[in-house]
């Protein structure tokens, strides 16, 4: 328990009359038994942030022992956009064909963030199934990261996958060679 101790500092000495010094001292035991018990409680009871994950679905391996490797899917061009990742945070983007895109006439530029690939992407997740006439037919975005990108830029495109809410997309390593030369224009225009 707390306690207040006071001495008795004060006597007659030589017929002077001295005021008294009182000793002050409080025992806070009792306190920091509460506070510890107070940090176990809100220690024990808080529920801990849980690491946050996307789920990818991967393609299954070629076996070695099929003669005949699986054809790609045929894809309606009017729902594909294509982001090619360069280096220096660059992002080139087409929708449709690269020979003959569907909006534009030439891949775009785009940068990241909200006013960049994301007002792109939620712009074409709203128009894609207007054009095709079915609400399921929605926006499919194939992903080119280039050698020269990092990282943190294939990750920032998968957040805003999320964020836009397009259900359909993949990551893909393959480039055709009019790809290859628009892979090297983001290369040589380089930012200071």
């Amino acid at each position: 328990m707390a306690e207040l101790n006071t001495g008795d500092g004060g006597g007659k000495k030589g017929g002077k009359v001295r005021s008294k010094k009182q000793n002050s001292k409080v025992d806070l035991t009792a306190m920091v038994d509460l506070a510890f018990l107070l940090i176990t409680f809100f220690m024990l009871t808080t529920s801990l942030s849980k690491p946050q994950s996307m789920s990818l679905a991967m393609p299954a391996k070629d076996k070695p022992n099929d003669p005949v490797p699986p054809k790609p899917l045929p894809v309606d061009q009017r729902r594909t956009v294509t982001l090619i990742l360069g280096e220096n945070n660059k992002i080139k983007w087409y929708h449709g064909l690269l020979d003959a895109p569907e909006v534009g006439g030439k891949p775009q530029d785009a940068g990241y963030g909200k006013d960049g690939i994301r007002k792109v992407l939620l712009d074409k997740v709203k128009s894609v199934p207007l054009v095709t006439g079915d609400p399921k037919k929605g926006l499919i975005v194939i992903i080119k990261p280039t050698k020269k990108s990092n990282y943190r830029n294939l990750v920032d495109v998968l957040d805003e996958m999320a964020i836009c809410d397009v259900k359909v997309y993949a990551i893909v390593n393959d480039f055709s060679p009019e790809e290859k030369i628009l892979e090297n224009e983001m290369s040589t225009n380089k930012v200071n």
